[in-house]
């Protein structure tokens, strides 16, 4: 699946599993940009291994708490690269904290970083996307996320995740006609997102149904098929990464 020619935007690109999605785009291709908050160094040195692959690359700083960052960083990224083909919305805080003590100040932010935050930075791309008559946004969800699945003291990040399934399910709608998809990918629980493969696949794991921890490259497989030209026709979906951690 090969993404040359193509720009991509990956929020929170700076670590975890935004770092291993930004590199997992640029081997295939891409041109990638990431978004970072506090993590300056990491920053760099996801677009120093970029660039190294031969890619351009550059960081931006924002918070996408506030609606004028997620319109710069969007913008940025289109104007620096002359396109905008893949938004890959991966931000997002989480507490854990019952209900009860939760604070409203708290859950804004939970709320705003994931659900809102991939509101406003789709709402900036697709302008770009339908212009090109081409484009892929895939958010990330949680495990269950398609249901309304709850967890104790997690109940801000399953409100969020859940409302990111309704909202790309309605955004699918809207701009399916121009060539852009809109989809969910929901991971498990992914303890070591940089573990290689190799690795994983010589560990244990009870709770899912495969047997193995999942890692950053399972969610980075699913996200590239996601954003290729061979998943045209797949859009409004949720692709659960999870190896059978909650059936």
């Amino acid at each position: 699946m090969s993404l040359e020619g193509r720009a991509a935007l990956v929020t929170g690109g700076s670590r975890r599993i935004g770092r291993v999605l930004a590199l997992a785009l640029a081997r295939d291709g891409a041109d990638v940009a990431i978004t970072y908050r506090r993590q300056v160094r990491e920053a760099d040195a996801v677009v120093r291994s970029i660039r190294k692959l031969g890619r351009r690359s550059f960081a931006i700083r924002a918070d996408l708490t506030r609606p004028a960052d997620c319109r710069r960083a969007v913008n940025a990224a289109a104007r620096r690269f002359g396109r905008l083909d893949v938004l890959v919305n991966n931000v997002g805080e989480w507490i854990v904290k019952p209900v009860a003590s939760t604070r409203l100040e708290e859950w804004r932010e939970v709320i705003d970083s994931n659900l809102t935050a991939t509101y406003l930075c789709s709402q900036a791309a697709v302008p770009w996307m339908r212009k090109q008559g081409w484009g892929r946004i895939v958010n990330l969800g949680t495990a269950g996320a398609y249901r309304a699945h709850g967890t104790a003291r997690m109940a801000s990040f399953y409100a969020a995740k859940a409302g990111i399934v309704a909202f790309s399910k309605a955004l699918a709608r809207e701009v399916g006609r121009y060539g852009v998809t809109v989809n969910v990918v929901s991971p498990g629980v992914i303890r070591s997102p940089e573990l290689p493969l190799s690795r994983a696949r010589g560990r244990t794991d009870p709770d899912t149904a495969v047997g193995r921890p999942g890692t950053g490259a399972d969610l980075a497989a699913a996200v590239r098929f996601l954003v290729s030209d061979e998943a045209g026709f797949v859009t409004g979906d949720v692709l659960g990464v999870t190896g059978g951690w909650l059936l």
